[in-house]
């Protein structure tokens, strides 16, 4: 199979927007893709960079061309889990307590520096990324259907932190790197700022409705699969439960199954969004360290030994024979 579907509306206003938050958030392309990749997927996204990388700025930009509402929380060691999920209020007028709902009842949540508020208030995200819905008390409180977390850690600051545990880890479909801008992007950055500072920055060339990243995500499953791709794909997760040579010796816990539903998501969106009805093993490949770079725990003498979690899927990649 080889022809290319027509453009649907979806697939347009993604690609527009993803040309257009290229030149709003410079030198973080990968960034910007996997923003997008996630939005498509229903998935939440972890981004690990020094401050200053723009990790901020893109989902703020984003959230210039969704047709929802955007809210940022900053995570600090004082945060409480009512901070973010929202408390009762007392009503003296007529004697009740209302549930006032917190900053997660929002389409777009930037949960910044997330591993600087205790475990409790990180929890607090548990049952809103994986059901949906806040529980408070007795009662249920479901979440907008678009609903986006994207989360964001400073690797170089480890005092005052809390390490977020595997269990939430495995919550987001990805974690992403991002590194330093290089001297040409560097150079446009500065530009950018002084032309914004300047004069206004422009505006979104459009607005994408909640219905169109629907529509993507039902898009999504209707892509061809080969079986040997996902045999591939299923595969690959198998290695790290199970794994031989080298990497035997390196992974402590492999991959959990939704390590499979992630990497088979993910897929199908880079297939999407390059306009193709079908998904390649290339496409897998693409995307592998970022949707399992959270989900394996390394040995102690893999780490004593300096083996990297990218060098371990690095080697699962190459012992697993492609379709």
């Amino acid at each position: 199979m080889n022809q290319t579907v027509n453009k649907p509306d979806s697939l347009s206003a993604m690609l527009e927007a993803k040309a257009w938050l290229r030149e709003r958030v410079i030198g973080q392309e990968k960034l910007i893709d996997r923003l997008i990749i996630s939005l498509i997927t229903g998935g939440h996204l972890l981004v690990e960079g020094a401050p200053g990388l723009a990790k901020t700025r893109a989902i703020k930009e984003l959230s210039t061309l969704i047709q929802g509402d955007f809210h940022r929380i900053q995570f600090t060691p004082d945060l409480l889990p009512s901070d973010v999920t929202g408390t009762e209020v007392y009503r003296p007028e007529d004697g009740t307590f209302v549930f006032q709902k917190g900053p997660i009842f929002h389409n777009l949540v930037l949960a910044d520096e997330i591993n600087r508020a205790p475990a409790k208030v990180q929890s607090a995200l548990l049952e809103a990324m994986g059901e949906n819905q806040v529980s408070f008390g007795r009662k249920t409180f479901e979440l907008p259907k678009l609903f986006f977390v994207m989360a964001t850690q400073n690797p170089i600051e480890q005092e005052g932190t809390y390490p977020l545990p595997e269990a939430q880890l495995d919550r987001f479909i990805m974690q992403v790197l991002v590194d330093y801008p290089d001297h040409q992007n560097e150079s446009d950055i500065l530009k950018l700022v002084r032309e914004e500072n300047i004069s206004s920055p422009s505006s979104a060339p459009l607005t994408i409705s909640q219905d169109q990243l629907l529509n993507a995500r039902k898009e999504l499953l209707s892509l061809h699969m080969e079986e040997s791709i996902e045999k591939y794909i299923v595969g690959l997760i198998m290695a790290t439960r199970e794994p031989s040579g080298p990497a035997s010796e390196w992974i402590e816990y492999g991959s959990s199954p939704r390590g499979t539903i992630s990497l088979d998501q993910c897929a199908r969106s880079i297939a999407w969004l390059s306009d193709r009805d079908f998904v390649t093993p290339d496409d897998v490949q693409n995307i592998i360290h970022d949707v399992m770079r959270h989900r394996l725990i390394l040995t102690f003498e893999a780490e004593s030994q300096g083996i990297t979690v990218s060098q371990v899927i690095d080697e699962i990649v190459r012992t697993v024979p492609v379709p």
